[in-house]
């Protein structure tokens, strides 16, 4: 493993610092050779770290042996993949805050696919969710489409599930040795067996509420556009679709009941002019028009 790499995967597991303070330390010193060698008053005048960050972040790069991190992920069969190996995904790589570093488990390949995409949506679907998951979803799978999403209850693992036999691509908003929720374990095992899971997190990082959102830029950066089926007015989901917008990505729609609250969210992106879908063409025409 490259010094890059270890280094990468130090700074990703020390306290005190930001992603962006690692994006502005790759920047100053693109081969991260003096990591060990910031001193306090530099992490705090030219890093902006508070004195309490940067004692942390001090005592972290000085304790934890990046070698044994790597030899760690490997035991469990973890690849990190850095912004700059060239297995890291062009339309990831494109997207205003994309992660430094990768954690993956699984068919590597799928990171170079192209016609991916992410499918977002209420963690309470409706009984007539799976219907709308399977008319739209498996054509394009059938298509040889990539189906990308975040493992959640409800749509997201309602994706996955159908995608199984074709391309799928599960996002987590933890590490990769602490998957959540604790109700798709036998999704997540089958996804590493067959597909692939990544993350941006140290593989031993629990989930936390924060982390979720922050991960929804991954799914919708990874993919040509962003298909949300049923979701609330206030949802996650959205988050995702605006993520998807800000990244000049496709925002795509299924619509429904105005009766039917997990219509309210879906209806009210139509509006606002996200394309609506009825069927698998509608997705492709969108996405491939280009």
């Amino acid at each position: 493993m490259d010094h890059f790499m270890l280094q990468l995967m130090l700074l990703n597991h020390c306290r005190g610092i930001s992603r962006r303070t690692i994006w502005k330390m790759i920047k100053i010193d693109p081969s991260l050779t003096r990591i060990q060698n910031y001193s306090l008053e530099e992490l705090q005048v030219g890093f902006h770290l508070t004195s309490v960050n940067a004692k942390l972040f001090i005592e972290d790069r000085q304790k934890i042996n990046p070698q044994a991190l790597f030899e760690a992920c490997q035991a469990e069969k973890i690849t990190p993949i850095s912004f700059h190996h060239p297995m890291y995904p062009q339309l990831l790589k494109n997207i205003y805050d994309p992660p430094y570093l990768i954690y993956t488990k699984g068919k590597l390949s799928l990171l170079k696919e192209k016609k991916m995409l992410s499918v977002v949506g209420t963690r309470h679907p409706s009984a007539e969710a799976a219907g709308v998951l399977r008319r739209i979803l498996n054509p394009l799978i059938e298509d040889g489409w990539t189906i990308v999403s975040g493992m959640a209850m409800g749509i997201d693992g309602m994706a996955h599930r159908l995608a199984l036999n074709g391309r799928t691509v599960a996002v987590l908003g933890s590490g990769l040795n602490r998957p959540y929720p604790n109700q798709h374990g036998q999704l997540f095992k089958q996804l590493c067996d067959s597909q692939l899971v990544i993350s941006e997190y140290p593989p031993t990082a629990p989930p936390e509420r924060w982390r979720f959102p922050e991960r929804n830029r991954i799914i919708s950066g990874l993919t040509l556009g962003t298909l949300v089926i049923e979701a609330k007015e206030k949802s996650g989901s959205l988050i995702t679709a605006d993520q998807a917008l800000e990244q000049g990505r496709e925002v795509l729609a299924v619509p429904g009941s105005i009766l039917r609250e997990t219509s309210g969210g879906t209806n009210r992106l139509i509006q606002q002019g996200a394309k609506l879908v009825y069927d698998w063409l509608d997705v492709v025409h969108e996405l491939m028009q280009g």
